[in-house]
Parts: structure tokens; sequence; C-alpha cells
């Protein structure tokens, strides 16, 4: 009989107190219980460790205090590398701000087996359908999908093919991590996981487990708009203009670069952004010229 899978839930929060003992909740209350559940602590200044204090004494959880904040890209990379030398055979990442329903693990392990079946070859990753909180779907987390995204739905398999996706739910398998590496904690924040998501795709396509479904919880439910710059959020489209104009020119080609460059121009414009916001992005759009990180591997310590 052979051993179970194990799995290592990593949730990356920064300064969300008042959700992240939510989703942990969430988290420890599935239907398949994770093997470990590690909570990657972005040096959060609102309290977040006094609130996780409390979770010290379970048998499953390990607190992970980070010095300085890394951003979601590096505090996934610290918490999948982690969850790596435990020995994990599959990680399980979200946001501190995603509710799982209580069978969403289950599914998604089921369903990324019983896709891999379908296909006859391994997969890199499944995800988890992403809802808002008012019932609808996540905007800024819909997947993009394969050109057959409907094989495995002819099969009898509630599943859809996919070439990336966000980090809202997503399950990888040990063998992934091994030959693609973690993701670039260089992004800091934003397009961190459609590059790494695209990056595992080369391998095969990743899958969206129809049947595990989780809630996103954020304040709008409205995807990545560069018409919506404004002076307290221009940092994060300067991460997001910079991080997807390097992948587009060094792992797609010019010709991608210039479309990312064009679409972010002309959300800008429509959305009558300032004139000194729009340099920042255009600057941030030409730092993404030079900059071209490398992924980092994971060890076993075992």
């Amino acid at each position: 009989m052979s051993t179970p899978a194990s799995v290592a839930a990593v949730v990356v929060t920064y300064n969300r107190k008042d959700k992240v003992t939510k989703v942990l909740d969430h988290v420890l209350s599935q239907t398949r219980k994770p093997d470990w559940v590690l909570v990657v602590d972005n040096a959060s200044t609102d309290g977040t460790p006094e609130v996780l204090a409390r979770y010290t004494e379970h048998e499953h959880v390990r607190l992970l205090r980070l010095e300085e904040n890394t951003g979601g890209a590096g505090g996934f990379a610290h918490g999948m590398s982690k969850a790596y030398e435990l020995g994990a055979d599959f990680v399980w990442i979200m946001d501190d701000d995603c509710y799982p329903n209580d069978d969403a693990l289950e599914e998604l392990v089921n369903g990324h087996a019983k896709a891999e079946e379908a296909m006859g070859m391994q997969l890199p990753y499944a995800c988890s359908v992403v809802k808002w909180t008012d019932g609808d779907i996540c905007e800024m987390n819909n997947p993009g999908t394969t050109w057959d995204w409907g094989r495995l739905l002819a099969k009898g398999v509630d599943g859809v093919l996919t070439t990336s996706c966000s980090f809202v739910s997503v399950l990888v398998p040990r063998w992934a991590m091994t030959r693609f590496g973690l993701p670039l904690k260089e992004y800091f924040i934003w397009f961190d996981d459609a590059e790494y998501t695209l990056r595992l795709g080369k391998a095969a396509p990743g899958v969206q487990c129809l049947r595990s479904v989780v809630v996103h919880d954020l304040g709008v439910n409205r995807g990545v708009n560069f018409g919506d710059i404004n002076h307290s959020n221009i940092w994060k489209f300067e991460y997001g203009a910079r991080n997807e104009a390097s992948y587009r020119l060094h792992h797609e080609d010019f010709g991608a670069f210039l479309r990312h460059v064009q679409r972010t121009l002309r959300g800008m414009r429509e959305g009558r952004v300032s004139w000194p916001l729009r340099l920042r992005v255009l600057k941030a759009l030409a730092r993404g010229i030079r900059f071209n990180p490398k992924p980092e591997f994971p060890r076993s310590v075992l």
C-alpha cells in the first residue's frame, strides 16, 4: 500500500492580522489535512505576530517571521523552500485573504491526480476556482487557458487546462520545484505568480480543478487595470510594469514587450492618469529592460 502524499500549506502574510487568522482556521479545518502549515510573516508591523502567537502550540503550524518585508514573491519563495526542506510532496500556496472551502485541498489533490491520469503525463500545478465574497468569479484570479482547455472535460474530468494562474490557492508538486526552482523573489509583488506558473508550464499545462473553490476577500472585484493608478497605489503598478516588461522581453520576444508597453500606455491614457504618475510607470517599464533575475532552487536537508 503506497504512502499518501504529504502536503505543506504556505500562507504569506503582511499586516493583515484581521484576515490571516480566518485563513488559517479555514486551512486547519480541511477535510484533507495538510501535514504542515507554514505561515510566512513578512515583517508585519500591525500586531500580526501577537495574533499568530495563538497558533504556536498547534502541532501542524510553523511560524516563519522574516526580518524584512520581501513581498509576496519573497515570502512564497521562502515558504516553499522550507516546505521542500521538510520533504513535502506538494506545496499548497495562498495569500492571507484567501478562504478555502473545507474540501478545497482534497479536491485539488484528487483533481490533480485525475487530470494526470487522463492526460497520461505529469502536470506541474493545480489551481482552484477563485470566487469573490459575493459568490461571483474573482476577476483578478482567472487563469489563462490553453487552446484545448476543454480536453479534460471531454474525458469526464472536472478540470480545465491552464497556461498560468495566480497564487490564490495553487498546488505545486515537489518534482516541479526540483526542476524549475522557486518564484523570483526579486519581483517582490505582481506578476510573480504569472511568471512562475508560465515557467512551470514549460513542462506541461496546469489544471484548474473545478471542484476546488476558495474565496478571495478583496476590497473590490476588479482585475488589474493601469487606468486605476493613483498616488497611493502607484508603487504596486511600478512593480507590475517592470516585472511583466522583464518577462515579455527576456522570456518571450521584443514584440511581446512592445505589446505590454502599448497596453500599459493605453490603460493609463484611458484612465486619464496624471502625467507625473505616467512618467513613473514609463521609468519602471524601462527598468524591465535590464532587470532579468534568475530562479533559485530549493535544497533538501533530509
